[in-house]
């Protein structure tokens, strides 16, 4: 597996997390005063958060991914559903190196 490929399945798994805790943690939080989704989807989030960011910088160093890409999919990953859109971006630039 690429590193390319390993930074577009974590961006992908952190958009996936940071959509369930907003849509169904915060909820069940709020809602029904279950505070353990949050803490459990909380972690898994944070942890993702911080893969995807040494993913990212692993990539701009190894295989020279520019730094507006790298930044672009900083900024998306802050953003609900925003990895999906960047996911665009990287699929590009995956295929430029292979």
């Amino acid at each position: 597996m690429t590193l390319m490929r390993i930074l577009r399945c974590v961006s992908f798994l952190e958009g996936v997390s940071y959509l369930l805790l907003l849509l169904i943690a915060m909820p069940l939080k709020y809602l029904f005063h279950q505070e353990m989704a949050v803490k459990i989807t909380g972690a898994i989030h944070g942890g993702l958060f911080i893969a995807l960011a040494g993913a990212t910088l692993l990539a701009m160093l190894r295989v020279k991914l520019p730094f507006r890409t790298g930044f672009l999919l900083g900024v998306a990953s802050l953003l609900p559903a925003g990895t999906f859109f960047a996911d665009r971006m990287l699929k590009r630039h995956e295929q430029i190196l292979t």
